[in-house]
Order: structure tokens, then sequence, then C-alpha cells
């Protein structure tokens, strides 16, 4: 029990499932509430559904939330708990606040089981939610609830009563879809003579289709698991899950964790649901990808690159060095590496591509212009002394004649499909500077080929 006044919050998962994007959101507002005030935070696995919990679903929890960073102070499961669960429901039913009841059972119909009920005195129950307001609930239709299926087995309103007690929770921030539990819980803390934590309850999110987030609907995305697996950085999906349903009434949005616990104010969480803007990650992930150092760019880029570009023939540590500033600006997560490698736009640093007549003329040019403009460049990039042979060079010698054109593109289009053999792909002066002096001049002269 929590006697010094210290703020005390918790996280309380289930394990029935990978760590789920709402629970995360649950688990940092958690957090930053507790460190913001000096306090504990603590973490609870909800493990007594037998048959649904899994220690790979527990573990998937312990690991998400390490991996984000969110430190907890105490971890325990509530299977442990059990005994508790048991000197409480008898003191309830010492007390005459509950009793045990005979009934036929809702799964096996015609046998008769003993359940325990709680004894409702169908008070009106009051409280004030730190997120909602003042709420007033007529507890009468909750009739006499039940709240264990016998000694053995507490349903989950009376279990987490009993737990918040015996760890001291000062405050329960959970989301929306649990305010129907609270006043049964208040009931049961008042029948048990302890002191009522205070109530948040977090709106909900809502998918990008305006539907409530939810692995049936909306599969593998809502989990933590997804978006580890899809490269984001940890730091930006904690910014980005901070600000689903919060805002810190300024416009900064880039935020680290300590700046989170400081700017977090509970009474700014918004009533209404928040959506979850795939595009509104991605734009963040790209700033904190943006933010990392060459090497850590190159440590993520590289947990991401496919064995096949290792394997390319004319793959060497030294051009992907080179490549990285590329790759990086070019995605929005570190998995999106493997779509630049199906797409072919990695190859094309380490092996020579097949040229396409089709690509390499410019929308209204002709092959004779083509081949013309691409003699042009041949003849600039060749006059470049080998030493000076780096992409500023490059871009400087070959702009200066571009320049001159009414239109540039007849020009560089021809030149980047040479060097790519693709549609779409990095610039040419990035490739030419990349694959060298000698590779790009013979990709032009293969170019060059196929316009005769």
């Amino acid at each position: 029990m929590n006697m010094s006044g210290t703020v005390v919050t918790r996280i309380a998962p289930s394990p029935t499932g990978f760590f789920h994007m709402g629970t995360l959101r649950t688990a940092l507002f958690c957090y930053l509430f507790a460190r913001q005030n000096n306090g504990q935070y603590l973490l609870r696995i909800e493990d007594t559904d037998k048959i649904r919990s899994k220690k790979e679903y527990e573990d998937d929890i312990l690991s998400s939330l390490e991996w984000l960073g969110i430190k907890y102070d105490a971890f325990f499961r509530q299977s442990e708990h059990l005994d508790n669960h048991k000197i409480f429901l008898n003191q309830l039913i010492d007390g005459g606040n509950a009793y045990v009841s005979k009934e036929e059972s809702k799964d096996e119909p015609g046998v008769m089981r003993e359940v325990i009920r709680f004894k409702n005195t169908g008070e009106t129950i009051a409280f004030h939610d730190l997120i909602l307001g003042d709420i007033s609930v007529d507890t009468t239709d909750l009739g006499d609830f039940v709240i264990a299926k016998d000694f053995d087995t507490p349903l989950y309103n009376f279990a987490v009563v009993v737990d918040d007690c015996e760890a001291g929770i000062t405050h329960v921030i959970r989301g929306q879809d649990h305010v129907s539990n609270t006043p049964r819980q208040i009931l049961l803390y008042r029948a048990l003579g302890k002191p009522e934590p205070k109530f948040a309850h977090i709106p909900l999110i809502l998918a990008e289709d305006k539907q409530k987030l939810s692995k049936r609907k909306h599969g593998a995305g809502v989990s933590v698991r997804h978006y580890r697996e899809q490269g984001y950085l940890p730091e930006a999906l904690i910014n980005f899950m901070a600000f689903i349903g919060w805002n810190p009434g300024t416009e900064q949005e880039i935020f680290s964790l300590d700046e989170l616990i400081e700017a977090f104010d509970i009474e700014r969480v918004q009533k209404s649901p928040g959506v979850f803007n795939v595009e509104k990650l991605n734009w963040l992930n790209k700033e904190y990808i943006k933010k990392l150092s060459n090497i850590e760019q190159k440590e993520w880029i590289t947990r991401f690159l496919p064995d096949e570009i290792r394997a390319l023939p004319n793959f060497s540590e030294e051009k992907l060095d080179a490549l990285i500033p590329v790759i990086a600006e070019r995605i929005e997560k570190f998995a999106d590496v493997r779509d630049l490698t199906e797409k072919g736009e990695l190859a094309v640093f380490f092996e020579t591509p097949t040229a396409h007549k089709e690509l390499l003329v410019f929308k209204g040019s002709t092959a004779e212009e083509t081949k013309e403009f691409l003699q042009k460049s041949r003849e600039i990039l060749e006059a470049l002394d080998g030493s000076l042979w780096s992409i500023t060079e490059i871009k400087n010698a070959l702009m200066a004649f571009a320049d001159t054109l009414p239109k540039r593109g007849p020009f560089l289009h021809p030149l980047r499909s040479a060097l790519s053999g693709l549609e779409k792909s990095p610039d040419p002066f990035t490739i030419a500077s990349i694959i060298g002096k000698d590779e790009t001049l013979a990709r032009i002269n293969a170019a060059i080929t196929l316009l005769v």
C-alpha cells in the first residue's frame, strides 16, 4: 500500500497477443505522468487467462518496452497474486459485501456451478476523470455482478482492484473503453475499505478509415512488433504515439523522451479519438533518420540490406559508404531499403545495368538528338580529371552545359537512363560519382550504340 503520497501508475497488458499500439500509447502516457511527478511506474502482466496467455506474447511486451526505452520500476504477474485475491474475496464475503451463488453454467448448460457475486447497494457513483471530467453513474442496473467464477478464478474487475490496491496505484490511466468498468471498481474499493485512485481515460485510437484500430480489420499494423520489423526508429515511434490524442500546445513537433516528460500535461489529452496517421509517422521517422550520424545510418541500413546486394560483382564497402547518404535520402523507414533493392535502384551501383532504347529518349526528343546529347555528356565527363571525380565536379561540369539549353530534360534524362537502365533512379551525378569515371563512360558508350 502506498502511504507516501508518491504518484504510482501502472500498465497492465494481457499476454494474449503481440504488444498493441493502443496499449503502447497508454503505457507511454502512464510513464510520462509518473516520471513528470517523480513517481513510480509499474508493469503488471495480466496472465490469469490460462488458455490465451502465451510466453511469446509476454516476451514481446517486455522486449518492446525495452526497445522503446520505457523503463518500469517494478514488474510482476497477476497470476503470482492469486492467494491475495482469495483473501480479499473472503473479506468481502465475511463482510456481507459478496456471496456465493449456485447457478447454471453458461458454458455447460444443465451443469450447476458456484460463482461469487458482489452485493450491489445500487448507489450512484460519481467521480472526476482527469480527462473526461465529472462522471456520474447509477449502478442499480449493474445488479449483483459476478466478481469470480470460483475462489481460484477472479474476474477482471475484482482482480485489478486487488492488484492496484496492493501495489499502491494512485492513478489509473487507461483507454476510454474501460470507463464502463470504473463504477464497478469504485464499488469494490469502497466495500474493501481502500482508497480510490484517480482515473484518467484516454481516447481510443482510430485507423485512417476512422474505425477502431484492430488486428481483425487492420492486420499486423496494430502491433509494435510490426513497426520494429519495418525499421522505424524507437524515438520516432514514441514521438508519434505521444501526439495521438495529445499535443503540447506549441508548434514544436520533434520531442525526445525527456522533452515529452517535461512537456506532458494529462489535462491536454483530448476527449475525442485520435487518428493513426501513417504519413505523419513516416515524416517523423525520416526526420529522425536525418538526425543519425553516417555511422548510425549505415548500421541501420546494413541490417535491412538484402544479401543479394553484397553478392553483386562490383560490391565494396567503400561504395556502400558512399551510397549511405543516397539511401538515407530516399527512405522513410529502413525496410524501404528492401523496396529500393526490388526496384533495382541499388544494384545499379554494383553491376552494369542493361540500357533500354525506349527509356533513353526523352518525351518530345528524337533518337538522333538523344545520341548527340549522350555524346556531349561523354565529352564533358572525359575532360574531367580523374582526381576531380566527385559529385560536385561532375554536377558543375554537366550543368554548365545543361543551363545553356532551353530545357534540361532532353540532356539529363538520357544520361540518367544510360547510367541506371531504369525509368526512375538516383540522379546521374550521384550514380557517376559512385561508380567511377571508367564505368560511367562505358555505360554511356553502351547506350550510344543502341541509338545508331
